[in-house]
């Protein structure tokens, strides 16, 4: 999971830096992060998909022995995959909040970033897992972390 933080964080400095982008992290709830990038102004798959496969793609050149951007199996044995074709109307992601079937049943759930940057400081992930329990805590002593993403705006650049 520490890859994971590593991977989202740099996704997150260049959205940021490049696009000028205000990006959101979520867990998936079983492996891996999910980096939302809100955007509130119309947009099809046409634009964000391409998008994503750039940004994807890059992070990929970045740094290929541990991250990848092929979604097949063998060509991401032990790398991050960096998913773009998530963006896509045929593809689906699970939502916040939403239960996994897991051995122990974890929550998709939205965390800050500098809980992602304690995570990687501390060398240690498992705070980033969630149960049900755990996550009525957390929304009642913090609110949601995704709750600016539902007002603010934001486009993609032509």
């Amino acid at each position: 999971m520490l890859d994971y933080c590593r991977v989202a964080l740099r996704a997150r400095a260049l959205l940021d830096a490049e696009h000028a982008l205000q990006s959101f992290v979520k867990t998936s709830g079983s492996v891996g992060l999910h980096v939302i990038v809100p955007l509130n102004a119309q947009h099809r798959y046409a634009d964000t998909k391409p998008f994503a496969r750039e940004v994807a793609a890059r992070l990929a050149a970045e740094d290929p022995a541990r991250v990848t951007d092929r979604a097949r199996r063998p060509d991401r044995a032990g790398r991050v995959l960096v998913d773009w074709l998530g963006n896509d109307a045929s593809r689906s992601t699970v939502a916040a909040y939403s239960l996994r079937a897991t051995d122990l049943p974890t929550v998709s759930t939205p965390i800050t970033w500098e809980e992602v940057e304690r995570a990687l400081a501390d060398s240690n992930a498992e705070p980033l897992r969630f149960t049900a329990p755990h996550v009525v805590r957390r929304l009642n002593a913090n609110g949601d972390p995704l709750a600016p993403a539902l007002t603010m705006r934001q486009r993609l650049s032509r």
